[in-house]
């Protein structure tokens, strides 16, 4: 039997499915090149996808190929007041359904993704470009929350202390918020849904979900899923749109948490604006990740590591190691780690062996490349060049091939700032030291990495370094999720982190209670205790 989003799409190549995107099965191409217009992303609100009424729309464009792969509404304030309406009627009923009823919601939505793991990958390739070895993977690291979220409940477990005075106890347990809404990047179009409502919902809240406007689609078919799953109408509303509808989630006062993964400048606007409001508010921003390679490091392992975690999803990750500090000296490694760079294959994100997909589109190409020409003016030395990379299939793709800079000093514009892009900055530290020293006065603290045998440098290193997550010899420590996404300092504007204990306890609030029953020593003769009859005893 073909998996429930086959299904929807198995007809044609170019078929629609009810939710209005269309499914590829081979290469990235638009309904265009056959000559029909492409399909309308549609909105979710109060358990039917709909066709938003507006009048203003934005092209989701394949990044390999430039072709319009659909047509995304920028959602009306009816639409949206709507979307959050049905959440909130939701909400009475959803908060009072038994944990274990959620949870089991969740095992079976962790099934339907698995059943159609490879269809989910394709609609991330096709809108995002990365491979789909990679966009697999994409899917699978949102899948490890779903399945963390299925067991939910030792996470919401509160306190009891017996006879805090005379007859007295008191205890806590968790509830959930009520509306809470996420704001999702364009790089991870299914992990990020995946570690947002996932866990919002199955602790009790009911949920507003606006993907990125430049690849909707991965969202889009998790929420058909979600709902196949058993989720009630109106638990999760999905809406579209840019900037207005950010500022709208942000603005409504029956929105009480949201969610944000994307850019520096839109987190810290997110947060002021939202906790203006009265809003919880966790908003995960930019990176920029140092990795620290000490001269006892294994050469092969470490490159291979290094190569993989910088050009990868072409450096679209905000956890990209795009930083390296060489200790010692950077000549032993540059030859070898130009090797690596040079063998991994730029293509379109469906061709076998594709190393490297496309950019997310040519702003963000064009905006690569300028910061590697700047550099190149400030004196960095250009080892390897990714601009003007031709991948003859794709003419029109948004590519820049992985691209090693030398002699990289804070002060240059690939250093400072967020490239976004393959491109790897190489520096050099006298001692562990001075290494530390350096990725601690970075504005950023996401991620970092030590590659070493010395279990001494390694533990000085986790413990001086002021990064929220530390990988020894691991390049890119994305913790599992009974963990939690813990980036620091200018990574992060918030109290509580995404995933694991500290998402629960986001999307959650302790109530106290104090609580002192007095009895009569004994019932009165031949009859029963007064008011019990009331409680049902």
């Amino acid at each position: 039997m073909l998996p429930v989003l086959a299904r929807h799409t198995a007809r044609s190549l170019y078929a629609t499915s009810r939710w209005g995107l269309a499914s590829l099965s081979s290469v990235p191409e638009s309904a265009h090149a056959h000559g029909t217009a492409p399909p309308t992303t549609k909105l979710l609100i109060n358990g039917d996808f709909v066709d938003s009424q507006t009048s203003q729309w934005v092209d989701v464009v394949c990044p390999a190929t430039q072709d319009v792969v659909s047509k995304l509404p920028l959602t009306t304030p009816d639409e949206f007041n709507a979307a959050v309406a049905a959440a909130k009627a939701a909400f009475p009923g959803w908060r009072d359904t038994p944990v274990s009823t959620r949870a089991r919601v969740m095992l079976k939505f962790q099934h339907l993704i698995r059943e159609n793991w490879d269809e989910l990958a394709k609609l991330v390739t096709q809108e995002q470009g990365k491979t789909f070895l990679d966009a697999r993977g994409d899917v699978f690291r949102g899948l490890e929350v779903v399945e963390a979220a299925a067991g939910i409940a030792p996470l919401m477990m509160g306190e009891t202390v017996e006879n805090v005075a005379s007859g007295i106890d008191c205890y806590s347990y968790r509830q959930p918020l009520g509306v809470c809404a996420g704001i999702c990047p364009f790089n991870f179009p299914a992990m990020v849904p995946l570690w947002l409502f996932p866990m919002a919902v199955t602790a009790g809240n009911t949920f507003v979900l606006k993907p990125s406007e430049r690849d909707p689609g991965a969202s889009m078919a998790l929420a058909d899923l979600a709902q196949q799953a058993g989720l009630p109408k109106g638990v999760l509303n999905v809406v579209h749109g840019t900037h207005d509808v950010v500022n709208a989630i942000l603005d409504h006062p029956d929105i009480k948490a949201v969610s944000f993964v994307g850019s520096d400048a839109a987190g810290r606007h997110v947060y002021s604006r939202a906790a203006a409001s009265g809003k919880r508010v966790q908003s995960n921003m930019g990176a920029k990740n140092h990795a620290v390679v000490l001269p006892d490091a294994d050469v092969d392992a470490t490159v291979k590591a290094i190569a993989g975690a910088a050009f990868g999803a072409a450096g679209q990750r905000c956890m990209a190691i795009s930083a390296v500090v060489f200790v010692g000296g950077f000549e032993r490694w540059k030859e070898p780690l130009l090797e690596a760079a040079r063998s991994l294959k730029v293509d379109g994100g469906m061709e076998p062996g594709a190393d490297v997909g496309p950019m997310i589109s040519k702003e963000a190409k064009a905006r690569a490349e300028s910061i590697i020409g700047k550099s190149v003016e400030q004196g960095a030395q250009l080892l390897l060049d990714g601009r003007g990379v031709k991948v003859p299939k794709y003419p029109r793709g948004n590519f820049v091939g992985p691209t090693l800079l030398g002699g990289v000093r804070p002060g240059m514009a690939c250093y400072d700032e967020e490239i976004f892009g393959p491109v790897l900055v190489c520096l050099e530290a006298p001692d562990l030291d001075s290494a530390i020293a350096l990725v601690n006065s970075n504005e950023h603290g996401n991620g970092t990495a030590i590659f070493t045998h010395s279990g001494a440098a390694a533990r000085k290193f986790q413990h001086e370094i002021g990064v929220g997550m530390v990988g020894i010899n691991v390049p890119i420590p994305v913790p599992l999720p009974f963990f939690s996404f813990t980036g620091w300092r200018g990574s992060f504007a918030g109290d509580l982190h995404m995933y694991g204990r500290a998402g629960v306890q986001f999307y959650t609030q302790p109530k106290t209670v104090t609580a002192k029953w007095s009895m009569p020593a004994k019932a009165p003769r031949g009859g029963r205790i007064p008011g019990l009859d009331q409680v049902g005893a």
